[in-house]
């Protein structure tokens, strides 16, 4: 069994680093013990979710310890105060920085692409270095839409390392063994700035791609 690791602890939340393949929640067909919990049993305390990552994605993940903060953070997360930064690996070479502002809906395969009646989207990022065949970004986003990070680069012909759903065939893309997608850092008005690095699965494939 895969362990979360718990990074830090105190009497309102608890951050962890969710590795790949474990769902932030419980759901329909997914493998594994969900992160909320696994952290629940370890700490024997109910946990309050406040946001959530993609089942192939990693990374840094807060949960609420009682009502309150879990209000607070919450609104946090609605109003979009809450500052999240990504490490993405992005097929095909990128330079200097920009932003994607596409509207995304999300369509009856459970696919999500841009759309003229969608919800508006925007992402922005900035080239954190060049690897053989792609480039590592850093990725902020302004808005908090299902895969959005994923059908945005993919519609911009730049699809996520790794993904076995966005970008053409073959998959998953790029042949990377993860997807390359890491919610890295968070900034919360609360009074906390954390910081989950990537594990050694994500630092294998950009290592694979030097050069």
């Amino acid at each position: 069994m895969i362990e979360t690791p718990i990074l830090f602890e105190d009497d309102r939340i608890v951050a962890v680093n969710k590795p790949v393949g474990l769902p932030t929640i419980p759901g329909r067909g997914e493998i594994g013990v969900a992160v909320n919990v696994e952290i629940e049993r370890r700490l024997r305390k109910k946990i309050f979710v406040v946001h959530r990552l993609d089942l192939d994605a990693s990374g840094l993940l807060v949960f609420a310890k009682d009502a309150e903060t879990h209000r607070l953070l919450s609104m946090e997360f609605e109003e979009r105060r809450a500052k999240k930064e990504y490490l993405v690996a992005v097929m095909g070479s990128m330079t200097g920085s920009g932003e994607i502002n596409k509207a995304l809906r999300e369509f009856s395969s459970g696919r999500v692409a841009p759309a003229p009646d969608g919800k508006r989207a925007v992402t922005r990022w900035r080239v954190e270095r060049s690897l053989g065949g792609a480039t590592l970004l850093r990725v902020e986003t302004l808005t908090g839409r299902k895969h959005q990070i994923r059908a945005h680069f993919s519609s911009e012909g730049h699809p996520v390392l790794g993904d076995p759903r966005y970008g053409p065939p073959p998959r998953p893309v790029g042949g990377a063994k993860r997807l390359m997608l890491h919610a890295h850092t968070l900034h919360l008005d609360l009074g906390y700035d954390l910081k989950a690095d990537p594990g050694a699965d994500f630092e294998a494939v950009l290592a694979g791609r030097r050069g």
